[in-house]
């Protein structure tokens, strides 16, 4: 008999439910929070500001009940993500679930406007550890990793909407 923990690929759990590992990248835009929210939901102008990945939205027209996928490729690794978008709530609020073989867990991305036309980008992840007990060792390993590449990310698409680069 299994539980919610262990369902799914490789014991990843349901990709609904939030993971043990969990992540928030943070960055403020001097741009309106609609011009934000606009740009990040341009599913595969997110190529341009993260590293290494290339995003592309397979079905749906990157609303809701879209799936998007982003590959990653690092020499000869690669690492496939597939996201199902679960809500949209244009400007604030977009939230997946990751649902692919190995990343699961939901998301969030969230655009708080300010004064000054300046807009805070919260990024939230929660993702199942693959390999049990191995994985959840791993994770404060993994974990400043993952931070530090979603941060600078943000500090690159930050700079890209300020710029105009990003429509």
């Amino acid at each position: 008999m299994s539980n919610d923990s262990e369902a799914g690929p490789a014991g990843l759990g349901d990709p609904a439910s939030p993971g043990s590992g969990e992540f928030t990248a943070t960055v403020i835009v001097n741009a309106p929070a609609p011009q934000v929210f606009a740009a990040f939901m341009n599913w595969e102008r997110q190529s341009d500001w993260i590293p290494f990945t290339r995003v592309r939205v397979v079905d749906g027209d990157g609303g809701e009940g879209s799936l998007v996928e982003a590959v990653t490729a690092l020499g000869p690794a690669v690492l496939r993500d597939e996201l199902q978008v679960v809500k949209v709530n244009a400007p604030y609020e977009v939230r997946v679930v990751h649902c692919g073989k190995v990343l699961r867990g939901p998301g969030a991305m969230r655009c708080t406007a300010m004064s000054g036309d300046r807009t805070q980008v919260v990024l939230h992840e929660w993702f199942h550890l693959p390999a049990g007990a191995v994985g959840k060792v791993a994770w404060p390993v993994l974990w400043p990793g993952s931070k530090l590449g979603f941060t600078g990310a943000l500090k690159r698409f930050a700079r890209l909407v300020e710029q105009g680069r990003l429509p």
